[in-house]
């Protein structure tokens, strides 16, 4: 199965990426994930079901250890086609 998660990081800070944003950018740009898009709104990344989830736990507790104080995110099922390192 492969998923796609977007999220954002709270409070934000239009001057400067705070800690938690940019904690938690790094945290989907490591994670040997499939179509990562990084912005100052909003971040995207698509993966194997196990990669995603693996990277969501990740990024929930570094990006709350970094001082977020929200996290939104979204994780939408895209289709369940297997690829080589989707697991």
């Amino acid at each position: 199965m492969r998923l796609r998660v977007e999220f954002t990081t709270e409070p934000f800070d239009l001057d400067e990426a705070p800690a938690h944003a940019l904690v938690a950018r790094e945290v989907i740009e490591t994670a040997e994930l499939d179509a990562v898009d990084v912005g100052p709104f909003g971040n995207t990344a698509e993966g194997g079901a196990d990669r995603v989830l693996g990277a969501v736990d990740a990024l929930l507790r570094k990006a709350l250890q970094a001082g977020a104080t929200r996290v939104s995110l979204q994780v939408n099922v895209i289709g369940d086609e297997a690829r080589e390192g989707d697991r």
